[in-house]
């Protein structure tokens, strides 16, 4: 084997073939360990991020039931203001002082007032503290103030005890027509219809009908708290030829 043979052989064992077969796998590590490094930092930021941001508050809601509401307050028990103390303006007493008067018209038989009379005319004029009793004998009237909110709450829903049948109109009846009437009724206190809102019609030839029956309804109250409230209910009407 001469020299040019060995440069050849040596140089095809350390050249570039060497390199190519190993690049691969440097490759292979150099980006693993890119990304391990990256991740690194990225994860450290956000843990520090992390860390450093405050707890949020945490609110606690509690959802209370209609039974667990106490009773309304009442009217009589209103706030009363305090009762303001007022100087009541000195009174000369009437009694104990002295008159000067001619000789000639003094009385022997005259006296004078003794200590427990004096008191007494005194103690009748008031401090003005407001504390006497005082007594109002005009009614008052309380107004209901207008329908019902759409919403009123109730524990117990009212309940039809006397139900009318609407008068078919002749006109709808002569020309064949059907439909449905959805009205919403005011229910007092007493269980009385007092007000009725048309709430979806199939036709105007059946309103009327329907709110001349629904006029007639009678329910029992809704109550709340043990007491009867003013409430709204929705009442279909249902007109069908036979």
């Amino acid at each position: 084997m001469n020299m040019q043979d060995l440069a050849i052989d040596l140089g095809f064992r350390y050249g570039a073939p060497e390199l190519k077969q190993a690049y691969q796998k440097y490759l292979t590590i150099a980006e693993l360990i890119g990304i391990l490094v990256t991740a690194g930092f990225l994860g450290a930021y956000y843990l520090g991020e992390y860390l450093a941001r405050d707890e949020e508050p945490v609110h606690v809601v509690r959802i209370m039931k209609y039974s667990e509401l106490g009773p309304p307050p009442s009217i009589q028990s209103s706030n009363v203001p305090p009762a303001i103390s007022v100087a009541a303006p000195a009174v000369r007493p009437s009694i104990g002082i002295p008159v000067p008067v001619p000789d000639a018209e003094v009385s022997p038989e005259q006296t004078f007032a003794t200590q427990q009379e004096m008191n007494a005319a005194t103690e009748a004029i008031g401090e003005g503290t407001g504390a006497g009793e005082v007594t109002i004998e005009k009614d008052i009237k309380i107004d209901d103030g207008g329908p019902p909110p759409d919403f009123v709450p109730y524990e117990k829903a009212p309940q039809v005890i006397k139900r009318v049948q609407p008068v078919y109109p002749e006109i709808a009846r002569k020309a064949g027509l059907e439909g449905t009437v959805y009205v919403k009724i005011w229910v007092d206190k007493q269980g009385r219809s007092k007000k009725v809102v048309i709430q979806k019609s199939a036709s105007d030839i059946f309103d009327q009908a329907a709110i001349d029956a629904a006029m007639q309804f009678v329910f029992t109250p809704a109550m709340m708290q043990n007491g009867p409230v003013d409430v709204w209910v929705s009442i279909p009407f249902h007109f069908r030829l036979k």
